[in-house]
């Protein structure tokens, strides 16, 4: 799956768990927003998707930036969903100020069925250790 389609595919999940308005807006100059859209309670969302390698990790300074494409876009919500991890200091920005960070643990919770809406539980927690599989554990089964 290239960049593309991964974004196609976070938009469809998005639209599969009641999302609306939902579309694909990313391109070169695309100011951080790769998905734009409404969640099902009808705030405004903004997404920026990242396709990476598992063995790289996202930026505090990817993080910031969404957090300057939700303030452009006057978006409610801010949505980080990648293939990987976020480092420390990108985790901690993301939570810290509200952004949902949908890493590749909770990517596949997504893929699975949980609803978008029930990521923020469990948003910043995890990242393949111990305590998030067994958060994981007890919350979805």
């Amino acid at each position: 799956m290239d960049g593309t389609q991964f974004e196609d595919f976070v938009a469809d999940l998005c639209r599969r768990d009641g999302c609306t308005e939902v579309r694909r807006v990313g391109r070169t100059g695309d100011d951080g927003a790769d998905v734009r859209g409404r969640l099902p309670d009808g705030r405004t969302m903004v997404i920026q998707c990242k396709r990476y390698d598992p063995k790289r990790k996202i930026s505090n300074g990817a993080v910031r930036n969404l957090l300057g494409s939700q303030v452009h876009f006057k978006a409610e919500v801010a949505i980080f969903v990648t293939t990987t991890y976020f480092s420390a200091p990108a985790e901690r920005c993301a939570v810290q100020n509200g952004v949902v960070a949908v890493h590749r643990d909770h990517l596949g919770l997504w893929n699975n069925g949980t609803a978008l809406p029930s990521l923020t539980a469990v948003n910043g927690a995890g990242q393949g250790d111990r305590r998030h599989r067994a958060l994981r554990k007890d919350t979805y089964e």
